[in-house]
């Protein structure tokens, strides 16, 4: 690394190191407030974030008029910004004081599938609060292995690392996943993924999301089929009336193989692709619009997210 590169890493540290600290040392209520400010800010500067927002929700919701649009769009912002309020208390939260927040629906479902001591899979999407499955579950007595890719920078990585890992987590890079994947499940452990990020074409296989095809990593099916390991939905969206978020995990899966494994594997991540996006259905506000889910195209498809004119 150049003499450029080492000031610009060690500014981006300094950065993200202030910001956490600083929102982390307020109380939880004004941390999320300001978060959410952050957030409003960041909106309003975006103009390449919100043009992607507006593209997904197009294709998405296409019966669905510009105001409502711009309403969830507001809201996937503010969401990212009491994540972040709430991500800057993780490194001083209790169990005690976690359980103020998170209520927690389904854990008898996490139980019986530890139980059969064959690997559990939780997956999860990014929605509501998903920084808080993995963090909260370990913190009540529930850790596991989870599938991260690193931060570039490497001492923000080490700092978001150490917060992630409190309770007993363990964190498993992308990029050499596969050998520490089938250890954890052959062991019996739990192990916690996000599947709802678009993949290159390598990666994964086309499944529906919203009715178009989607680029969807393919290695936590292959991987459940090869192990048995049950397969469990886990979100955490952000409930307005009760003021908590909601921290559910949902019944396994249903997984008959048909002994023809690449049709298997395709149904199945056409299945844990459609939990998904039931949950965004549900909660739009609170799902990540701003990535290009489908950026990477079946052959000779269209560019999904061309410039198609100004930024609302």
């Amino acid at each position: 690394m150049g003499k450029h590169g080492k000031v610009q890493s060690a500014l981006e540290y300094a950065t993200a190191r202030a910001l956490l600290t600083g929102l982390g040392w307020l109380p939880r209520p004004l941390a999320v407030a300001t978060g959410r400010g952050v957030a409003r800010v960041a909106y309003g500067l975006s103009d390449r974030l919100r043009r992607t927002g507006f593209r997904n929700l197009e294709l998405a919701f296409p019966e669905m008029d510009e105001r409502e649009r711009e309403r969830i769009l507001h809201g996937c912002f503010t969401n990212l910004g009491r994540l972040l309020g709430q991500f800057s208390h993780f490194p001083r939260a209790t169990p005690e004081s976690l359980r103020r927040i998170v209520e927690c629906q389904g854990l008898e479902n996490l139980e019986a599938a530890q139980a059969r001591g064959r690997g559990v899979i939780l997956f999860t999407g990014h929605l509501g609060a998903w920084e808080l499955s993995s963090f909260a579950l370990s913190a009540f007595g529930y850790p596991m292995s989870f599938l991260v890719r690193r931060i570039d920078n490497l001492h923000v990585e080490q700092m978001i690392e150490k917060t992630r890992t409190r309770f007993g987590n363990r964190s498993i890079d992308k990029r050499a996943a596969m050998r520490p994947m089938l250890r954890t499940l052959r062991t019996g452990g739990t192990l916690g993924t996000l599947v709802d990020l678009n993949t290159q074409p390598h990666e994964g296989i086309f499944v529906d999301f919203f009715g178009i095809p989607a680029s969807t990593t393919s290695g936590l099916a292959a991987l459940a089929l090869r192990t048995g390991a049950a397969v469990l939905p886990v979100f955490v969206p952000w409930d307005e009336n009760k003021k908590r978020f909601i921290l559910r995990v949902d019944s396994p899966l249903t997984i008959i193989p048909t002994g023809n494994q690449k049709e298997d594997i395709k149904q199945l991540t056409s299945l844990f692709t459609s939990v998904v996006e039931n949950y965004v259905r549900k909660y739009p506000e609170q799902w990540l619009w701003i990535h290009k889910r489908w950026n990477t195209r079946p052959e000779k498809d269209a560019n999904l997210y061309a410039a198609r004119g100004t930024v609302k």
